[in-house]
């Protein structure tokens, strides 16, 4: 299961991110979603930790933690809902 991270700086490296969930144990992925057409991030971002209980660690020291002069906003990651095809032209 992975971490949800929202409200971050648009500065923010995934290095960085690292760095602040590393003090709750071992980190094993980062991942920061950026823009298709701008390429800019797009505020939020994921971290999958080494066990449940460093993420949820991670979770209660980090949520509402101010970083980078935001309000982080942490939880558990919900599993991405199939967006289907709606709104799309079937020809």
């Amino acid at each position: 299961m992975s971490v949800y991270v929202g409200n971050l700086s648009y500065e923010v490296t995934e290095d960085t991110l690292n760095a602040v969930f590393a003090e709750y144990g071992s980190v094993k992925r980062v991942q920061l979603p950026t823009d298709r057409e701008t390429g800019r991030l797009r505020g939020f971002g994921f971290v999958e930790m080494g066990t449940d209980a460093e993420e949820t660690s991670a979770i209660e020291a980090l949520d509402g933690a101010e970083w980078m002069g935001r309000d982080l906003k942490v939880n558990k990651a919900k599993p991405r809902e199939d967006r289907g095809s709606a709104g799309r032209n079937r020809y």
